[in-house]
């Protein structure tokens, strides 16, 4: 949708027909889509696969989601921020849940912008210790706890996400028992700042990660977050191929970047 509003216009490839790196190699697929389109993103579990497009392609590459980062979302989501508060480096965001992708690019987002970032998760489900490293070591605020009150008091905004991800499906079961005293609900909320806002990525399981009366009240502002990741989707196309290429019948075809 967001190619369209562009001008452009926008392939889907399912799993079933790319076959990424079974059907054909990942690098064969890279060249030859690269004489197709001006732009490729990539929505794969395995993050090598998205390193490797990357690597091949002639073009841009956008991480649309792996198992390791989610950009997209987390760009979109600081955008979001931007919208609602007068300076985002002065905020506290508090991540409720599992260490996954999303805690990963949240903390480099910190990083870059200046916030501070916590995780608070159950004992075995925290977020990658390099990543960690990595965001501190570029000068982030961030911090990982145990405690969900340690972790929520007095945070300017409460992220959640699904405690069941991509591919780990087998898990669902266990995953509900270990994540259910972290759910983001309203006795959390009361701890946090008096305008807390309330965030979720979406597909949201209501009565799981997060209570119907929090998500649909009056601190949410999860729909306006997945609005921005149309409008972020117009700002990365604009950005990785010109606005002039964004624009109807525009631009000549563009370099690779790095």
């Amino acid at each position: 949708m967001a190619m369209r509003h562009c001008g452009g216009d926008a392939l889907y490839l399912s799993p079933n027909e790319i076959g990424l790196g079974k059907r054909e190699s990942i690098a064969d697929i890279a060249r030859v889509l690269s004489g197709y389109v001006q732009a490729l993103m990539a929505r794969t579990f395995d993050h090598a696969h998205v390193l490797e497009l990357a690597a091949w392609s002639e073009i841009p590459v956008i991480n649309g989601l792996s198992d390791l980062y989610h950009p997209c979302q987390v760009l979109a989501d600081c955008f979001t921020l931007t919208e609602l508060r007068d300076d985002i480096s002065k905020l506290s965001v508090a991540f409720l849940g599992d260490g996954n992708n999303m805690v990963h690019s949240w903390m480099l987002a910190a990083a870059r912008l200046g916030f501070r970032f916590t995780l608070v998760c159950p004992r075995g489900y925290e977020a990658d210790r390099e990543i960690m490293a990595e965001a501190k070591s570029l000068g982030g605020d961030i911090h990982m706890t145990h405690d969900l009150t340690e972790g929520t008091a007095g945070a300017d905004v409460l992220y959640t996400d699904v405690w069941t991800s991509m591919g780990q499906e087998d898990q669902a079961e266990r995953r509900k028992k270990v994540f259910a005293s972290y759910q983001l609900n309203a006795k959390v909320l009361s701890k946090a700042a008096p305008d807390a806002l309330v965030m979720h990525c979406l597909p949201a399981h209501r009565g799981e990660e997060i209570s119907a009366d929090v998500i649909d009240g009056s601190h949410s502002v999860v729909l306006q977050q997945a609005e921005n990741r149309l409008h972020l989707q117009k700002a990365l196309i604009a950005r990785l191929l010109g606005a002039e290429a964004a624009q109807p019948g525009g631009g000549e075809r563009p370099r690779a970047r790095s």
